[in-house]
């Protein structure tokens, strides 16, 4: 990958994790790699927002836009954790439901915000969820229990490389975001996840659905960079699956377009 000029900054934003007796702000290494060696970025991580057991609110010394100044993208990767069900109007989760509480404090306005100012969006599993409902669309919180829906979880006693092997395959709406990036009508992805879509907010334009029915892929409509969300982990192996590493050459440079554009705007 040809780079002209300094490298573009992309935000993760962090989960909050309990390790031992710490709480910890954590992003997964395969994401961090996938972005700066995919994407040909470097990655910025971002603590998550919220009251924490050691950590007075962010929003007291910094805003959202405090952050998106900085960045030229923003990548949201997937976690063990669901979106909170009063952020789209579910119902309470079960007691032994993984949540994050300062996760959506950072997302969800930012996704707002993202989309508002037009900056490159790259969103992964739990990423897609948060893109949907940040911007009004509901979630199912059991999707193996919906009725007509298979079970997209994974196997936890499998090794990992099984867990991130091909499951299913999807359908790539024609003529849209996804099918411009890949060139591809299917292909088979991973399934790793519990929740998931059910109403999509009428901002997103579905681009892939499982053959369940089930929506993998979303854009936002009207975007004028890379605003993209998707169910499966594009970021596994990405090497090895060329459709995936388009995905992440698609959003380097739409991060790398923003770049230029913002220098324009800021010269005139």
């Amino acid at each position: 990958m040809t780079q002209h000029g300094p490298l573009p900054l992309v935000g993760i934003p962090c989960d909050l994790r309990q390790i031992g007796i710490h709480p910890m702000h954590v992003v997964g290494e395969k994401y961090i790699n996938a972005v700066a060696h995919g994407a040909g970025t470097i990655p910025m991580l971002m603590p998550c927002f919220g009251e924490g057991a050691d950590l007075e609110p962010l929003q007291d010394l910094y805003s959202v836009d405090d952050l998106l100044d900085r960045v030229d993208g923003v990548f949201l990767p997937g976690s063990p954790s669901n979106v909170a069900p009063h952020h789209y109007g579910g119902h309470d989760p079960r007691p032994d439901t993984l949540q994050d509480p300062q996760r959506d404090a950072l997302t969800l306005p930012m996704i707002r915000r993202i989309v508002e100012r037009g900056i490159p969006l790259f969103a992964v599993c739990r990423g897609i969820q948060e893109l949907n409902a940040a911007l009004g669309g509901t979630l199912f919180q059991h999707v193996e229990e919906v009725p007509g829906r298979m079970d997209h979880r994974e196997n936890k006693d499998d090794p990992r490389d099984k867990q991130y092997g091909p499951a299913h395959s999807i359908e790539v709406t024609p003529d849209g975001v996804l099918h411009g990036i890949t060139g591809l009508e299917s292909y088979e992805i991973n399934s790793i996840h519990g929740q998931g879509i059910d109403q999509p907010t009428e901002r997103l334009q579905v681009e892939a659905v499982a053959p369940d029915g089930q929506i993998e892929a979303v854009s936002v409509k009207g975007a004028p960079f890379l605003q993209l969300g998707v169910q499966w982990h594009p970021e596994w192996r990405f090497r090895e699956r060329v459709p995936d590493a388009a995905l992440f050459t698609a959003f380097g440079e739409a991060c790398r377009a923003h770049v230029v554009a913002r220098r324009t705007s800021t010269a005139s």
